[in-house]
């Protein structure tokens, strides 16, 4: 899951103010109303603790639950591949939660709490326990990860011109959060923790935890800036509500997702799948019912979404199959022995600080491609061909692995560093083709009534592409684990298909804007 892609508006169930709702009169911080720093804080620290399992967690199953025996790189990734998906599921109940029964602020504090238990439980040494700190963090993320941005808009009036940049001010937060969780937690794994060479992964879950309760405290003690903002209505007082949530959680919520986990992965796309087909026809049903423009939007949107599958499905290898390469294939000797020693106690370029390349490609290239999409004006690409630019930029990435494990390879079976350092950043502008218009899109294009309907399918077709990504990185392992013929097959096949499908979207292009009906 990258960075940029949790910069919600709001989620399903979650409106921002309407029209006419004044906000309370914040005083200003840099322009900005004071909470929204605080919140910047929250958020920051919730995607340290994020970010900061997601180099480890491939390397620790394979490492510490099963001996480092290659074999299992495959299973690994459908975990991670299966986690991913569900933290995704799991968010479209937050709003509902949030909305119905406990009030925004208390839906993010008791997310917080039960999101750092689970990172916890992950240092556990027992593959259940692993499982059980997984399946606890998804049930915390879907109380905390949608109704934090959702507050952010809440803090501005409909028409504040200042709404947009506080937004973009909040998402430096999240990508500032994903950029050093890496590098701090090598840091304490490797050269405070580790031992003979091994990282002390377990640390990593610990440190992960600890940014967790950071986010909590952080949350706790800044709330009051909100000035009522997210507090529960009249009815929603009193611990009732939230010991129904936090007993519906750890009584359903947790063994549930649990169970999910240790299904097989193909299994658990039949699920996924399944319960996108089901409000997709409920959305089908409704754009009938309001007419022939909401029918043609429906459709238009839920071919977008379709693509956007594919997209997430090769793009979310960052967390397993490219930790596997970097791990085995990559040469990591870059002549910078003595400063890699010195900040991360390794002698090579760490594996996990190439999970912060994408952040530092998001900030660096975001404002040049705003500036771009402007400067085009009318030339600007419509919805469906920067869905197809996000999905060609992708598709090259792969083409340059294709192309490194093919004719790059040195005779010790390494591939050179900047290799996979530029896949990330090719996978970074990808990304801001697509990613960042995803959620806007759906807004505009969903019937009136089904709002929150339509997200949770926009979520759901990034968790299925999650799931699928698990899946696509066991291929390229293999059964005996990752070897440079497993990648290099497994990566051209990413190629061809993603390169296809981005060619075909924009062939199809114009029938699908025809279908949006004005909308950009």
């Amino acid at each position: 899951m990258s960075a940029a892609t949790n910069v919600e508006p709001a989620g399903p169930g979650m409106q921002a103010p309407p029209g006419g709702t004044q906000p309370p009169d914040f005083p200003t911080v840099m322009g900005h109303p004071r909470p929204l720093w605080m919140l910047f804080m929250s958020e920051f620290w919730e995607r340290f603790a994020f970010y900061g399992i997601r180099w480890a967690m491939v390397l620790y199953i394979v490492a510490q639950l099963h001996g480092g025996d290659a074999s299992y790189e495959k299973p690994a990734s459908e975990l991670y591949g299966a986690y991913l998906a569900l933290v995704y599921a799991g968010a479209i109940f937050g709003g509902y939660v949030a909305d119905k029964l406990i009030g925004f602020q208390r839906s993010i504090l008791l997310g917080a709490v039960i999101m750092a238990a689970g990172l916890f439980l992950l240092a556990s040494p027992t593959e259940s326990m692993f499982k059980l700190g997984l399946a606890t963090i998804i049930v915390g993320n879907g109380l905390f990860k949608p109704i934090i941005s959702t507050i952010v808009g809440k803090l501005y009036a409909q028409g504040d011109e200042r709404r947009d940049s506080g937004f973009t001010i909040f998402y430096m937060g999240i990508n500032l959060g994903a950029l050093l969780a890496p590098l701090v937690t090598q840091y304490l794994a490797q050269k405070i923790f580790g031992v003979e060479g091994m990282p002390a992964y377990k640390v990593v879950f610990i440190s992960a935890g600890i940014g967790m309760l950071l986010s909590l405290v952080w949350f706790w003690f800044g709330r009051r800036q909100l000035k009522g903002i997210g507090l529960p209505a009249a009815h929603q007082t009193g611990p009732r509500n939230v010991s129904l949530v936090l007993l519906f959680g750890v009584v359903i919520g947790i063994p549930l997702f649990y169970a999910l986990l240790t299904i097989d992965a193909t299994l658990l796309q039949y699920i996924l799948m399944a319960l996108f087909i089901i409000p997709a026809i409920m959305l089908f049903r409704e754009g009938v019912v309001e007419g022939k423009v909401s029918r043609d939007k429906v459709v238009a949107m839920l071919v977008i979404f379709a693509f956007n599958v594919l997209f997430w499905m090769f793009f979310e290898q960052a967390g397993s199959s490219f930790n596997f390469l970097a791990e085995k294939i990559v040469n990591r000797d870059i002549g910078m022995q003595g400063l890699f020693q010195a900040l991360a106690g390794t002698n090579d370029f760490p594996v996990s600080w190439f999970q912060s390349v994408n952040s530092v490609a998001i900030i660096v290239l975001a404002p040049i491609l705003a500036w771009l999409w402007v400067k085009m004006g009318r030339n600007n690409p419509i919805i469906p061909r920067k869905f197809g630019l996000g999905l060609i930029f992708n598709g090259l990435a792969f083409l340059l692995l294709m192309v490194a494990l093919s004719s790059m390879v040195d005779g010790a079976g390494k591939i050179p560093f900047w290799t996979l350092f530029m896949v990330y950043v090719i996978q970074s502008v990808g990304e801001l083709c697509l990613s960042p218009i995803g959620l806007s899109m759906t807004t505009k294009l969903a019937p009136a009534k089904l709002g929150g309907l339509a997200m949770g399918c926009w979520f759901l077709s990034i968790a299925i592409g999650n799931n699928l990504a698990g899946i696509f990185a066991g291929q390229v392992s293999g059964e005996a684990g990752m070897t440079v013929q497993s990648a290099h097959a497994g990566y051209t096949f990413g190629f061809y298909a993603l390169v296809g499908s981005g060619v075909l979207l924009f062939l199809i292009a114009p029938l699908i804007n025809k279908l949006m009906h004005g909308v950009k």
